[in-house]
């Protein structure tokens, strides 16, 4: 069974930045392209970045491209989101998980970026 475990959130002010992690387990990481994922209140949950199986190609979507830079270590199950000049609007819980939500969601870790 799958499990994804995301940490490293926490309060920030504009302008700051984080380091966002995810133990992956119960699978093959090296086999999967990923993405992270997050949701802010009231809004759908959305992509804003992905990473090839291989880690040869990333995409991020316009809103944090440019600011976020999406890695991975696969002999460690790790997922990484590295999050600079953060904006209010970032403010959302973020998850990873394979594209399309192929694995059971985790339970997030909360981003607050605030004054």
């Amino acid at each position: 069974q799958v499990q994804l475990v995301e940490s490293g959130g926490g309060l920030v002010q504009p302008g700051g930045s984080l380091r966002l992690s995810c133990v992956v387990s119960g699978v093959t990481l090296s086999l999967y392209g990923m993405s992270w994922f997050r949701q802010a209140p009231g809004k759908e949950r959305e992509s804003v970045a992905f990473i090839t199986a291989s880690g040869g190609n990333t995409d991020y979507a316009d809103s944090v491209k440019g600011r976020f830079t999406i890695s991975r270590d696969d002999a460690r199950n790790m997922m990484y989101l590295q999050m600079n000049s953060l904006k209010p609007d970032d403010t959302a819980v973020y998850f990873c998980n394979a594209p399309g939500g192929l694995f059971s969601w985790g339970q997030g870790t909360q981003v607050t970026v605030s004054s």
